[in-house]
């Protein structure tokens, strides 16, 4: 797999790797993996939310009057 990045990516990359002492593949590695991990959980919970609301509806709608 080939990662391209503008100009100000890479930049951005080179500085925030620098900072904290690791390379630029280690630091993009860990944005990919902490990406995965936070849009799985969001998919997820949207899942359970649409299977389990319309179990609740009356009872939401109840309490909102």
């Amino acid at each position: 797999m080939t990662l391209r990045l503008d100009a100000a990516e890479t930049e951005a990359l080179r500085r925030r790797a620098a900072r904290e002492g690791r390379s630029m593949q280690e630091v993009a590695r860990e944005a990919v993996r902490t990406y995965i991990e936070r849009t799985s959980r969001r998919e997820l919970l949207d899942e359970v939310l649409d299977e389990e609301l319309p179990r609740y509806a009356e009872a939401l709608r109840r309490l909102d009057e």
